[in-house]
């Protein structure tokens, strides 16, 4: 891989005792929730080209605010709804 700014530095040591510059592919930050910022679960960590590839049902879990909200803050929500209606 060539220099770019879109890739990450990691030094290695070779067994002739170098430090050798390898440019690796930088990790995506993990997908927090839109309220708590708690880290969702079930949410693929992959970029935008990776995540294009993916099917649907591996991106977010299948509920009601998924891949938004944790499942704590969208159980309140839903019953923030369900309240609201009444």
């Amino acid at each position: 891989m060539k220099k770019s700014k879109s890739l990450r530095k990691v030094f290695r040591k070779t067994p002739g005792a170098r430090t050798v510059v390898h440019y690796k592919k930088k990790i995506p930050a993990k997908p927090k929730c839109a309220v708590c910022r708690a880290v969702l679960k079930g949410v693929a960590r992959a970029n935008a080209n990776e995540l294009r590839r993916m099917p649907k049902t591996m991106k977010r879990p299948q509920r009601p605010f998924g891949g938004i909200l944790c499942s704590r803050c969208s159980r309140n929500e839903l019953k923030k709804l369900a309240r609201k209606n009444d």
